[in-house]
C-alpha cells in the first residue's frame, strides 16, 4: 500500500464517521471531497441512507456534492475485487477487508437511490420546507405553502402600500414619504420586511428618543430656547457688517448669516455650518472658539467676541440633540409605517399560501421552539436523522444556526431516541470565505457555535475533534506565498497565524504579475453627438484598463504563451495557452465589466459574456416587450416602430421611415395596415397574433412567436447566442405571473416593467471561452490565469436605508447628521464591510491555479488599503523582480522553471477511426411493403347478444375497464389489504357512480373457490402479445394467462350483461377475439396445449371455449386469411 501523504492524512482524519468534526478548510483544500469522503464511510459503516442530512449553501453545491458521491458509488458497483479495496483504502479503511464489505459496498449506489426517503442533501431552506410541509399544522402553515418569488414579493409590497394609501393608514404613509428622499420606495419596503423581527414590538416616541440617548421630553422648542437667549438677532446684526468687510473667509461666514431669515430651529444647520468644524476636522463638530473669526476680524470685534463665542459654544451643545430628533423622528415613523404594514404584508401571503426565504427558517425555528409541539417534532425527526454534514457553515446566519442547533439537541442530551447508535455532526467552513453578510452571515458564529458544539459533546462523553486543512490541490506555491503576505496580521477579518497555506503540489509552477497601474484619465467632454451620454471615452482610464486586459489576453492566445498542466501520473507539462484559461474577476458589474466584454469582442475573443444579466435591459427582451405592448396597445406607435426595427420583422431605417413619414392617419398601426399589400410578411404575423392575443396566455403568445413566427431563430441570428438565456428568462417569467395571477397580457406586461430582475447565466468552464464575472460569482470556482483588474480605490459606504442599533431598526440619516449611537453603529458597519473585503479579495487570489494577475485603473488610496496597494506590498515583501509581458512592464514573483519543464502541443483528441459496415457501399434496398396491424377486439362480429341493452359503447368499455382494474389490483395482494386497495381505486375517479358494482363483481369472482386458481401466482395479467395472423401482425393484451407444466390457459374478462348458455351461443366478435390469442399463443409457446376460456364476470361464471368453435369463427373472419391451428 503506498504510503500517504500529509494532506491525504488530514483528510482522512476529517472524514471519520465516527467522530464529530469541526474543519477549517482553505480555499482549494478539498472539503468537498471530505463532506462525499465522510457520507460514504458512514454508508460503509451501515448507516442508513435516510439517517444522514447534509446541509449546504446552495443547489449547485447540493447537486455538485450529489453527483460526486454518486459517481462514487456508482463506480464502486462496477469495480473488480482489488480495484475496490484499493478504492476503501484510499477512503481511509484500514485493516482486513472481507469479501462481505466488498459486496456491501457494491450495493452502496442501489441503497442511496432506492431508499425511501433517500439520501437528504439539499440546502437550509430546502430542508425547512421539507420540515414544514410534513408538519404544517403545528407550523401553522399551508400544506400547500410556496416558496414567494422575488418579483411576486415586490409587487406584494407596492400593492400593499397603495392600499395603505388609499385606506386608514394613509397618515403612516404620509409620515413616511416626509422624510423619504430616495427614489425607490419598494427598497425600503424591502429592508423593513427584512428586519421585521426587530419592529416587534415597534418603538414609540419615547423609545425612540431613549435609542438615541435623549430625554423624552425633548422638543424643537426645548432646543431653540437653549441656543437662542433672546439678543443674537442684535448680536449678528453687530457682527455681520464687519465680517462682510473682512477676509473672504470671514465674507463667505458673513454671507451665510446675512441670508438667515429667523432664529429657530431650522436655522441651526446654518448656524452649524459657519460656527462648528467640519465632518474631517480632527474634532469635528465642535466650536470655532479661538479660531472664527480671523483674527484681525476678531480684533475689530473684541467687544462682541466673548458673546460670540458663547452663542457657538451653545451651538455645538445644541447639536447633539438637535440631530438625534431628527432621527428619532425618521425612526418613529419607520415603525409606526411597520407596525401597520407588517401585519398587512403576512396576511396577504397567508392568504396567498406563500412563504419566503426567511419565513422557512423562522418557521422552522418556531417549530422546533414550541413547547407544546417541540418535543414530538423532535422525536420524529430524531426518529429520522443521526448524522448532519454542514458545508459552508462560515456563511450561515445566527438564525440558520439556531435551527441546526434544535436538531441536534438530542445528539448531546445523552438520551436521542437510538442510544445505541453513534451520532455526530460535522461542520465544514472557512472563515476568511466568508463573504455573504449581506444575507445574514456572520463569520464570528463559525467560532462561537464550535466552542458551544464542542462542550456540549465532550460533556456526554462522545468524540469531538476541531482540524484544519492546510494543503491548496488548487493553487502553485507562488499565489499561496503571495496569499499569505497580503494577509498577515490581519487576525481582525479571520487571518490567523493558523490558516497558513501549503502546496500540494510543490513543484508546480506558478507566477504572479502585478501590471502599472493606469492614472486617472478625464472624460472626453465634447464627443460625437450621437455617442451616448453615459459610454466613456476612448481615453479613459476604465476604457485603457479593458483594452489593455483584451490585448494581453490576444497577444498570449496568438504567441502561443506556455503555462503549466497537470499531467496524469501526477507531474505537469507545458501546453499553449487557451481562451478557457482565462477568468477575470471584477467586485461589481460596473462601467470596468461592461468595458471588458466590449473590448474582448472587439479583438474576436472567445468570450461568454456577463455571469448575470437583466432580463428587462436584454436587447431581445426589449424587441418582444415592444412586440407585445403594441398587441396590447395598438395605437403605441413607439412599440410598433421598435418591433418592426428589431430581427423579429428585420425592417430597415429606410422602410421604417418611409411607412411614418407618408403616413396621414394618427397612428403608425393604421398607415401600415393601409399599406398592407406592400408588407404581406409582416402583415401576416401581425395578424395572426392580433387575432390570437384574447385568447391565449402571455406564455402561449410569446412561444408561438418565438416558434411558430421563427423569432427565436432571427433574434439569436442577429444577437448570437447568449440572447438564449434572455429569451428563455422571458418566458420562465410569463409562467411564474401566470402561477400568482389572472393571466393577462397586459398584467404580464405591468410585472415585467421594471429591470430589475437578475438572472444567473451558467457558463460551461470547458466551453473554452474567456469568462468575466464577479468574485461573489467565481466562489467555488478555479482557473488557470486569473485576472483582477478592479483593484483600485473602493469608497467604504453604508448603502443600506436601515441599520441595527443593537437589535432595534433605526432610519438612517446622512452621515454628516448621525446621532452618536448611530454614529457608533455606522463605524462598526463600515469595520464590517472592510474586513469583508478584505476576505472577498482571499477569494478572489485563490481562484487562481497558476499564473495570478493584479492590476487597476484609476485612483489608489492614501491609507495604501486598496487590493492593488496590498498585493504590491506583499510582492515587494516577497522579493518580486522587473519583468516584461510582451511589451508591457510588471512586477513579477514566480515559482518553478517555466523554460525548463518539458512542453506538449495542444491538440484535440484525434477522432477513433470509424469503420462503416459493408452494407453501406450498396445502395439501400426498397422498403418493405407495411404489414398490417390488427388488435383482437377489432377483428368483426358482435360482442353482445342480440337484445342486449343498458349502457352505451363507451360506457360499457369503462366499465369493462373498471372492473379489470379490481380484478388485477385485488388479486395481487392479501384480502386484508381490499379495503386499502379500493380506497385508492376509488379516489382515483371518485365521480364514477360504477365503482360499488364493479367492485362487487370483482370480489365475488375472487371469493369463489371454484374460481380461485386463476389468480395465484402461476399466473399473469395483462400480457402483451403479438404474433402473425394471416398476412396481418396482431398485437393485443390477454387479460389472464395461467400456467401449468404442460398447459396454458388464456382468459378473456368480459361484462356483458346478458351471459350466454354455452360456447356455440358466444357473439362471434368474442370468439374471434379469443380465436386470435389462441393462435398467437400457438405461435409463442409450440411445446405447451394451448386453452380458451371467457370469465364471464357479472355471474362469475367460467365457459371453457372448444377450439373447434374458435376456429371456425376465425375461418368465417369475411377479410382474413388465416390458416387454422392443429388442434
Amino acid at each position: 500500500m503506498t504510503a500517504r501523504n500529509d494532506a491525504t492524512r488530514a483528510q482522512i482524519q476529517a472524514a471519520l464517521p465516527d467522530t464529530s468534526t469541526w474543519l477549517a478548510a482553505n480555499a482549494g483544500s478539498g472539503k468537498t471531497r471530505v463532506l462525499t469522503d465522510r457520507v460514504a464511510r458512514l454508508l460503509l459503516d451501515g448507516v442508513e441512507p435516510q439517517r444522514i442530512l447534509c446541509l449546504t449553501y446552495t443547489k449547485a453545491a447540493a447537486s455538485e456534492m450529489q453527483n460526486r458521491l454518486f459517481k462514487r458509488l456508482g463506480a464502486w458497483a462496477m469495480l473488480d475485487e482489488s480495484s475496490l479495496t484499493q478504492a476503501l483504502r484510499d477512503l481511509g479503511i484500514d485493516g482486513p477487508i472481507e469479501p462481505a464489505r466488498l459486496r456491501d459496498a457494491r450495493t452502496l449506489f442501489a441503497r442511496a437511490i432506492e431508499t425511501p426517503g433517500g439520501l437528504k442533501i439539499q440546502t437550509i431552506h430546502s430542508f425547512c420546507a421539507s420540515l414544514l410541509r410534513r408538519f404544517p399544522l403545528e407550523a401553522g402553515v399551508s400544506p400547500q405553502f410556496t416558496e414567494i418569488e422575488d418579483r411576486a414579493a415586490d409587487l406584494l409590497r407596492a400593492e400593499i402600500i397603495d392600499t395603505m394609501a388609499e385606506d386608514g393608514d394613509a397618515d403612516a404613509i404620509t409620515a413616511l414619504a416626509r422624510h423619504y428622499t430616495g427614489e425607490n420606495f419598494g427598497k425600503l419596503s424591502q429592508s423593513v420586511v427584512k428586519y421585521r423581527d426587530g419592529f416587534a414590538p415597534p418603538l414609540d416616541w419615547a423609545g425612540c428618543l431613549g435609542l438615541f440617548d435623549q430625554p423624552v421630553d425633548l422638543t424643537e422648542d426645548a432646543i431653540t430656547k437653549q441656543v437662542f437667549l433672546g439678543s443674537e438677532r442684535d448680536l449678528l446684526d453687530q457682527v455681520n457688517p464687519v465680517l462682510l468687510a473682512g477676509s473672504s473667509t470671514d465674507a463667505k461666514a458673513g454671507a451665510r448669516l446675512h441670508a438667515l431669515g429667523a432664529l429657530d430651529f431650522d436655522s441651526l444647520p446654518q448656524l452649524e455650518t459657519v460656527f462648528l468644524t467640519g465632518p474631517k476636522a480632527k474634532a469635528a463638530f465642535s466650536a470655532k472658539v479661538g479660531s472664527f473669526p480671523t483674527k484681525a476680524t476678531q480684533q475689530k470685534l473684541s467687544d462682541s467676541m466673548p458673546s460670540i463665542n458663547a452663542l457657538m459654544q451653545r451651538v455645538e451643545d445644541a447639536r447633539a440633540q438637535r440631530v438625534a430628533l431628527i432621527a428619532a423622528r425618521k425612526t418613529h415613523a419607520l415603525h409606526q409605517f411597520a407596525a401597520r404594514f407588517l401585519p398587512r404584508y403576512e396576511e396577504a401571503k397567508t392568504l396567498r399560501g406563500w412563504l419566503d426565504f426567511d419565513d422557512l427558517i423562522d418557521r422552522a425555528r418556531a417549530l422546533l421552539s414550541d413547547e407544546k409541539v417541540a418535543a414530538w417534532v423532535l422525536w420524529r425527526i430524531d426518529g429520522g436523522i443521526d448524522h448532519i454534514l454542514v458545508d459552508e457553515a462560515q456563511d450561515t446566519s445566527p438564525a440558520q444556526w439556531d435551527v441546526i442547533r434544535k436538531l441536534a439537541a438530542e445528539f448531546t442530551s445523552g438520551q436521542g431516541a437510538r442510544t445505541e447508535d453513534t451520532r455526530t455532526i460535522f461542520v465544514v467552513g472557512d472563515k476568511k470565505q466568508s463573504i455573504y453578510s449581506f444575507q445574514g452571515a456572520d463569520p464570528r458564529q463559525f467560532d462561537e457555535m464550535q466552542t458551544e458544539f464542542a462542550e456540549k459533546i465532550q460533556a456526554v462523553d462522545r468524540a469531538f475533534q476541531s482540524r484544519t486543512l492546510a494543503f491548496s490541490f488548487r493553487s502553485a506555491s507562488a499565489v499561496l506565498d503571495l496569499v499569505d503576505r497580503t494577509f498577515d496580521g490581519q487576525e481582525d477579518a479571520g487571518f490567523t497565524k493558523d490558516a497558513e497555506h501549503f502546496a500540494f503540489k510543490e513543484l508546480l509552477p506558478g507566477r504572479v504579475d502585478l501590471w502599472p497601474v493606469i492614472e486617472p484619465q478625464p472624460d472626453d467632454e465634447d464627443g460625437p453627438w450621437y455617442q451616448p451620454l453615459d459610454r466613456r471615452g476612448s481615453h479613459h482610464h476604465t476604457v485603457l484598463l479593458a483594452d489593455r486586459v483584451a490585448g494581453q489576453i490576444d497577444r498570449m492566445i496568438t504567441s502561443k504563451q506556455l503555462i503549466p498542466d497537470d499531467t496524469e501520473q501526477g507531474g505537469h507539462h507545458m501546453r499553449p495557452v487557451q481562451a478557457g484559461d482565462f477568468l477575470i474577476l471584477v467586485q461589481t458589474r460596473g462601467a470596468l465589466f461592461s468595458e471588458i466584454i466590449r473590448a474582448c469582442k472587439a479583438h474576436a475573443l472567445p468570450i461568454a459574456g456577463a455571469d448575470r444579466l437583466k432580463v428587462g435591459g436584454e436587447l431581445a427582451v426589449r424587441d418582444l416587450a415592444a412586440l407585445l405592448s403594441f398587441l396590447a396597445v395598438p395605437e403605441d406607435n413607439l412599440s410598433l416602430a421598435s418591433a418592426l426595427k428589431s430581427p423579429l420583422f428585420g425592417w430597415s431605417e429606410q422602410d421604417l421611415f418611409d411607412l411614418a413619414h407618408r403616413r396621414t392617419q394618427d397612428h403608425l398601426w393604421q398607415a401600415l395596415r393601409d399599406r398592407s399589400e406592400e408588407f404581406p410578411q409582416t402583415m401576416a404575423i401581425i395578424n395572426d397574433l392580433r387575432r390570437n392575443v384574447d385568447f391565449l396566455r402571455p406564455y402561449d403568445l410569446i412561444e408561438r412567436v418565438l416558434t411558430r413566427h421563427k423569432a427565436r431563430r432571427h433574434l439569436l441570428a442577429r444577437l448570437g447566442t447568449e440572447a438564449e438565456d434572455g429569451i428563455n428568462a422571458l418566458l420562465s417569467q410569463a409562467l411564474a405571473y401566470e402561477r400568482n395571477a389572472v393571466p393577462s397580457l397586459t398584467g404580464f406586461l405591468s410585472w415585467m416593467e421594471t429591470d430589475d430582475l437578475e438572472i444567473k447565466r451558467q457558463i460551461d468552464s470547458n466551453s473554452n471561452q474567456i469568462r468575466v464575472m464577479t468574485v461573489h460569482g467565481a466562489k467555488g470556482l478555479e482557473a488557470p490565469i486569473v485576472i483582477l483588474p478592479d483593484c483600485g480605490r473602493r469608497l467604504n459606504v453604508v448603502k443600506d436605508d436601515i441599520i441595527k442599533i443593537g437589535e432595534t431598526p433605526v432610519w438612517k440619516t446622512a452621515a454628516d447628521d448621525a446621532p452618536y449611537a448611530m454614529g457608533d453603529a455606522l463605524d462598526a458597519i463600515k469595520m464590517s464591510q472592510a474586513q469583508e473585503r478584505l476576505r472577498l479579495l482571499y477569494v478572489a487570489l485563490t481562484r487562481a491555479e497558476k499564473w495570478l494577475i493584479v492590476a487597476a485603473a484609476g485612483e489608489l488610496s492614501k491609507e495604501n488599503d486598496t487590493w492593488y496597494q496590498m498585493v504590491d506590498a506583499a510582492l515587494d515583501a516577497a522579493g518580486a523582480q522587473a519583468a516584461l509581458a510582451g511589451d508591457l512592464p510588471v512586477k513579477r514573483v514566480e515559482n518553478g522553471d517555466w523554460s525548463a519543464t518539458p512542453t506538449v502541443p495542444l491538440t484535440k483528441d484525434a477522432a477513433p477511426e470509424i469503420l462503416l459496415h459493408p452494407c453501406f457501399a450498396h445502395a439501400a434496398p426498397p422498403p418493405a411493403d407495411k404489414t398490417k396491424t390488427i388488435s383482437p377486439s377489432d377483428l368483426p362480429g358482435a360482442k353482445a347478444l342480440a337484445g342486449e341493452s343498458g349502457r352505451s359503447e363507451d360506457a360499457a368499455m369503462a366499465y369493462g375497464t373498471l372492473v379489470h382494474s379490481f380484478l388485477e389490483h385485488l388479486a395481487s395482494v392479501p384480502q386484508n389489504n381490499w379495503p386499502e386497495v379500493i380506497a385508492n381505486l376509488r379516489s382515483a375517479d371518485s365521480s364514477d357512480a360504477d365503482h360499488l358494482q364493479a367492485q362487487t363483481e370483482a370480489q365475488n369472482i375472487l371469493l369463489d373457490p371454484t374460481l380461485r386458481y386463476l389468480f395465484d401466482d402461476t399466473g399473469l395479467s395483462e400480457v402483451a402479445i403479438t404474433a402473425d395472423l394471416g398476412d396481418a401482425r396482431l398485437h393485443g393484451v390477454i387479460d389472464r394467462l395461467v400456467f401449468t407444466d404442460d398447459a396454458i390457459l388464456a382468459v378473456d374478462f368480459k361484462t356483458n350483461q346478458t351471459v350466454p348458455h354455452s360456447p356455440e351461443a358466444c357473439p362471434d366478435g368474442i370468439l374471434r377475439q379469443v380465436a386470435a390469442y389462441l393462435v398467437a399463443l400457438q405461435q409463442i409457446y409450440p411445446d405447451r396445449r394451448v386453452q380458451t376460456a371467457v370469465l364471464w364476470t357479472n355471474a362469475a361464471q367460467l365457459m371453457l371455449l372448444p377450439h373447434e368453435i374458435v376456429i371456425q369463427s376465425l375461418q368465417n373472419t369475411p377479410y382474413l386469411d388465416a390458416t387454422a391451428p392443429a388442434t
